[in-house]
C-alpha cells in the first residue's frame, strides 16, 4: 500500500502518485454521493468486483492529513470537512423569534393535556385557532401529531416531542411542574384547581363547569419567562 509521503522541502504533504481504477471510482462515487453511503451500495456502482473496504480504509488514510477528510459514521462513507477546519465553515446568526400569546397558550395545554385533538384546545380556550398556531409550534419541532382519538371522525391528537423536553431542560414529562409547584411559586391558586389535569398520562380529561377555570394564563407566563430566559442567553 503506498503512503503518504512528506516532502520535507517544502513541508507539505504528497498523496501517491498513481492509483488504480477501483480507488478511483470508489472516491468519485462517495465524493458526488448526496448523503452518505455503505459498502454495499459502493459495490453496486463501480465497474469489477473489488474490496471496497479495504479501498475506503486506503483512501480514508490518503486523505486524513487535507482538509477534505474521508469519515465513517454508523457503517456509511463520505468526505466531510477537516474537523480542525470547522470553524472556518461555520456561521452563527441569531434570529428572533417570539411566540404569540396565542401559541404560548396552545403549547400550555398540550404540554398538561397531551394528547388533545384541535377541538379540545379550541374549547379549553374558548377561542377557536388564530392562523398557523399549531404550524408554529411543529415548525419548531415542540409538538408533533399523536395518532388519532377514537371517536367520529377520528381527529388528529397533539403531543409534544423530545425537543421541547431539550428546549426546556426537561428529562422526562413528570419533570413538569405539578399544580402544589406551580402554586407554590404563585403562579395559580392551587386552592381552587383539579389535581387531576397535571401529570404525565392522559392529561386530557372532561371538567365539572364549576371546576373550569383559566389557570393557563399563569402556565402562559412560566412558559413566557422560560422563553425569554433562553433568549437572552
Amino acid at each position: 500500500m503506498n503512503k503518504v509521503k512528506k516532502n520535507l522541502k517544502n513541508n507539505i504533504f504528497e498523496f501517491p502518485k498513481k492509483i488504480n481504477v477501483g480507488e478511483k471510482e470508489v472516491e468519485a462515487i462517495v465524493f458526488a454521493a448526496a448523503e452518505p453511503l455503505d459498502i454495499e451500495t459502493i459495490e453496486s456502482k463501480i465497474s469489477k468486483k473489488i474490496n471496497v473496504l479495504k479501498t475506503l480504509e486506503k483512501l480514508q488514510t490518503d486523505y486524513s492529513s487535507r482538509g477534505i477528510n474521508l469519515v465513517c459514521i454508523s457503517n456509511k462513507w463520505s468526505f466531510r470537512t477537516s474537523e480542525t477546519l470547522s470553524n472556518l465553515m461555520s456561521q452563527e446568526k441569531t434570529v428572533e423569534k417570539k411566540l404569540s400569546r396565542a401559541a404560548i397558550e396552545t403549547l400550555a395545554i398540550i404540554v398538561y393535556h397531551q394528547p388533545v385533538t384541535r377541538a379540545e384546545i379550541e374549547e379549553i380556550r374558548g377561542v377557536a385557532f388564530g392562523t398557523n398556531t399549531l404550524e408554529i409550534l411543529m415548525e419548531l419541532n415542540w409538538v408533533k401529531p399523536q395518532g388519532r382519538k377514537d371517536v367520529p371522525g377520528k381527529p388528529i391528537q397533539y403531543a409534544t416531542t423530545d425537543d421541547f423536553l431539550s428546549h426546556f431542560s426537561l428529562q422526562k414529562l413528570s419533570d413538569l411542574p405539578t399544580v402544589d409547584e406551580l402554586g407554590s411559586a404563585g403562579l395559580i391558586d392551587s386552592s381552587n384547581i383539579d389535581n387531576a389535569i397535571f401529570g404525565t398520562g392522559k392529561f386530557y380529561k372532561e371538567k365539572q363547569e364549576e371546576k373550569k377555570e383559566d389557570i393557563y394564563e399563569n402556565i402562559d407566563e412560566m412558559l413566557s419567562s422560560t422563553l425569554n430566559s433562553n433568549e437572552d442567553k
